[in-house]
């Protein structure tokens, strides 16, 4: 059970005393404790026996401290799962909806004891919610555009929790004997934003007889998160976790996992390229193998590799392979050297406790330090973010100095100072032209006032773009996955005048934002636009997470020519300072 896991169940637990009436303290208390475990820096599973480590926490108690031994022992706690018990699980999915929090929840629950969504939609549709209190006809009809959007996107899932759940049931497939090789398939692979479900592929010694087979399957069945069976083969079972995500695990004998492989990764449109490319080739193509049209041959199939080389192609990298033109850039030999994360020489946009981040400037420094980068950047909110504790010129100047002083003091690394500067809503920024210009980047972003007709939010970015303090537009389309919508903009627009001003698109690679996504990457690139990388990281630990960026750039095609942060420091700066050209 990691860290992020454990303050699931603790964050579930807060919100279901909220909906139960508890005790506000208490509330606060589960709540305190799961957002310190979250970004806690070590995992509690590896200090759970030391009891004075886990007290040390900011948030952690004697009380808590006794919930997370029951958690480690037991495998689950008492006090969440019985008001699952109570409330049943539903509940949980109420919560997933924008604009239900735990009171509003309490408070449909004490009039219609109601507790899943098509209950709530029911209710609303027969405008029963509006005769609640703090209610209204605005807020029914706010529900239901919700509770529709959450189904349009139910059953999705980020690909930092996809990555999670291979990654822990690939532990646990690990300990069986006859399992040599375990790798996610299917849109994980490809590194697609969102992920439906986990296709798991698994071969080795006990992928093979029948017996074998079957032991194996049996051994996947006990796996501990497991929560239903949806379907049980000879090679095959599919089965939902806790989360609610479906995972398929396949065996395969060794001769056919490439074929497997490919099928499976997909995209079901490549796919279909490569079976008929095969098929003019006198070949057939499946999960098998590739083998001769008469008498059925197979002559490939153990791996990828092979298979592409026998239909003449260079191997096409997973995240490539969307129908988009690959097959045929394979066939002539000019594939793309896509962009690398060893290619990255820095990561620019950090925060720290002056405003909302969880660390200090030199923390910061020594992760991105050890993360192997040239350079950082320190860019805190200014003071439009008012709950962020966003910096005003005042503070903004005494920031900066506090930023030079640390990077006169730490070896090894170039810290820049910057700022994530809010694009307000007519366009402006919102510190003074002085105080940016004496900034070595500046990041503006929207943050506020997402709901502007496109015209207007497009000659708002447009304004921002054109202040010559502007060096990079932040999280470009505002966009938070499954949860809020893109804000609607003339892209066409806003990077043709970014490529005239040689302002930057940053990559955010934060998992709920992956803003700017792979098709947009495209148009940026197309229009002459250059493109940062970046984690907007607020805890040391978040540094890591520059690699779902990196997915994303590969699958535009980006090549290190197109990021302005696999440069060195010194041309990087001047970068900053829009000295590149669109060349």
């Amino acid at each position: 059970m990691d860290n992020k896991a454990i303050a699931t169940v603790l964050y579930e637990t807060a919100d279901m005393l909220e909906i139960d009436g508890q005790d506000s303290f208490r509330i606060r208390s589960y709540r305190n404790a799961a957002q310190a475990i979250e970004n806690h820096a070590q995992q509690i599973k590896d200090i759970i026996s030391e009891p004075k480590q886990v007290l040390a926490i900011p948030g952690i108690g004697k009380g808590m401290l006794a919930n997370l031994q029951e958690l480690f022992k037991e495998g689950h706690l008492s006090a969440h799962t019985g008001l699952l018990e109570k409330y049943h699980p539903s509940m949980l999915q109420l919560l997933k909806i924008q604009g239900l929090g735990p009171k509003t929840i309490a408070l449909i629950w004490s009039a219609y004891q109601v507790s899943d969504v098509d209950g709530v939609e029911k209710l609303a549709r027969e405008g029963k919610i509006r005769e609640l209190p703090r209610m209204g006809e605005k807020h029914e009809q706010k529900l239901l555009k919700a509770i529709e959007d959450y189904r349009r996107i139910g059953g999705r899932f980020l690909i930092d929790a996809a990555e999670t759940e291979a990654a822990k049931l690939t532990e646990y497939l690990s300990q069986f004997p006859g399992f040599e090789k375990i790798t996610p398939a299917g849109s994980l692979r490809r590194g697609r934003e969102t992920v439906g479900d986990l296709d798991i592929l698994v071969t080795g010694p006990g992928c093979c007889s029948a017996t074998e087979r079957e032991q194996a399957v049996a051994y996947v069945a006990k796996y501990p998160p497991l929560m239903d069976i949806l379907a049980s083969g000879d090679n095959k079972i599919s089965f939902r976790v806790r989360t609610g995500m479906q995972i398929d695990v396949r065996l395969l004998p060794p001769e056919s996992f490439g074929a497997a492989m490919q099928y499976f990764t997909g995209s079901k449109a490549h796919n279909v390229s490569l079976r008929q490319r095969a098929l003019k080739m006198g070949y057939t193509l499946n999960e098998y193998s590739l083998a001769t049209l008469e008498g059925e041959k197979p002559v490939a199939g153990r791996t990828e590799e092979e298979i592409y080389a026998k239909l003449k192609l260079d191997y096409i990298p997973p995240e490539m392979r969307e129908n988009l033109g690959e097959i045929d850039k394979a066939e002539q030999h000019s594939l793309p050297t896509l962009i690398e994360q060893s290619d990255l020489q820095g990561d620019v946009h950090m925060h720290t406790v002056e405003t909302d981040g969880r660390n200090t400037i030199e923390e910061m420094a020594e992760a991105a330090k050890a993360h192997g980068y040239k350079y950082m950047a320190i860019t805190d909110h200014s003071k439009n973010l008012a709950f962020a504790n966003g910096l005003d010129d005042k503070r903004a100047v005494e920031h900066i100095k506090r930023i030079r002083d640390t990077n006169e003091n730490i070896d090894g690394i170039k810290i820049f100072a910057g700022i994530e500067v809010d694009i307000l809503a007519d366009g402006d920024l919102d510190l003074s032209d002085d105080v940016l210009a004496q900034m070595d980047l500046v990041i503006a972003s929207v943050h506020s006032v997402f709901n502007q007709e496109p015209a207007k939010m497009t000659e708002r970015l447009l304004k921002a773009i054109s202040n010559p303090n502007t060096s990079i537009i932040g999280h470009p389309t505002g966009r938070i996955q499954l949860r809020r919508d893109a804000y609607q903009f003339d892209m066409h627009a806003v990077l043709a005048e970014a490529a005239k001003r040689r302002v930057a698109m940053e990559l955010n690679s934060y998992p709920d934002r992956l803003d700017l996504n792979d098709v947009h990457l495209r148009q940026a690139r197309q229009q002459g636009v250059k493109i940062v990388i970046n984690t907007d990281a607020h805890h040391t630990s978040h540094v890591e997470k520059i690699r779902y960026g990196v997915l994303q750039a590969r699958r535009a095609w980006l090549t290190k020519d197109d990021v302005l942060n696999t440069l060195s420091p010194d041309k990087f700066a001047k970068a900053m300072k829009h000295e590149w050209t669109s060349e």
